[in-house]
């Protein structure tokens, strides 16, 4: 399978991409400030995440540095794995062995190529580990809308996100008119980023999904959430 795989398109400039772009080089390394608490909560998510998606045909949006991919390409049986940000792909395609089953693919999520997983290769599952937060509202109907005309009804959706913590989160900035929350981050060198970042209810995932899709479960750990359901 083709590693390296990478669209001939230019990709909009946004926040967020331009957030990742300029902290990739360091992005691992924000794991050593984990702690032992939170480590422990996402080796748990890992575990039963990669049970819930083993023998799937993924479509990972969002991939990043590739720290989930690796995961997941141990059960999987394919990962198409798509990220926005050249820089972060850069890093998920030399750090480590790339694994067997994974494909790299730059594109928008939002606008993603009308021939991804065609045929033979159609995906079952689509996973998101920190994607969906970093969309407004308006984005995230978007989302879903290209979600249903490219991969279809059925296919397993799961979304896994942190969840807000007194003190270890970023402090939400502002809120805007639509109700969308905003963070400030910085990169290395010190530049401030305004970013989308909402930490939703169960009501407010189940009202947003519940038009998308059935068999909505939620479950919460102390410091990440992770959302499955299927596709209408």
């Amino acid at each position: 399978m083709d590693k390296d795989f990478k669209m001939d398109k230019n990709i909009a400039a946004n926040p967020v991409v331009a957030y990742f772009d300029s902290v990739a080089e360091f992005y691992d390394n924000e794991s050593a400030d984990y702690s032992e608490e939170q480590l422990e909560d996402l080796d748990e998510a890992h575990e039963q995440i990669s049970t819930l998606l083993a023998g799937h045909r993924i479509l990972e949006l969002g991939c990043g540095t590739g720290g989930w991919t690796e995961v997941l390409a141990e059960t999987a049986e394919s990962i198409v794995a798509v990220d926005a940000s050249a820089a972060m792909l850069e890093q998920a395609r030399t750090q480590g062995e790339a694994p067997a089953n994974v494909t790299y693919l730059q594109a928008d999520a939002l606008d993603l190529p009308a021939d991804l997983g065609n045929g033979d290769a159609k995906f079952t599952a689509v996973f998101m580990a920190g994607l969906w937060s970093h969309l407004t509202r308006d984005q995230q109907d978007v989302l879903l809308a290209g979600l249903k005309k490219r991969v279809g009804k059925d296919v397993l959706l799961v979304l896994f996100d942190d969840e807000y913590v007194e003190g270890e989160s970023a402090t939400i900035a502002r809120t805007d008119l639509q109700g969308n929350t905003y963070e400030i981050l910085q990169d290395a060198d010190g530049n401030r980023h305004e970013l989308p970042k909402g930490y939703p209810t169960d009501s407010a995932l189940r009202k947003k999904l519940g038009n998308a899709g059935r068999e909505i479960k939620i479950a919460r750990w102390e410091f990440y959430r992770v959302l499955t359901c299927r596709l209408k």
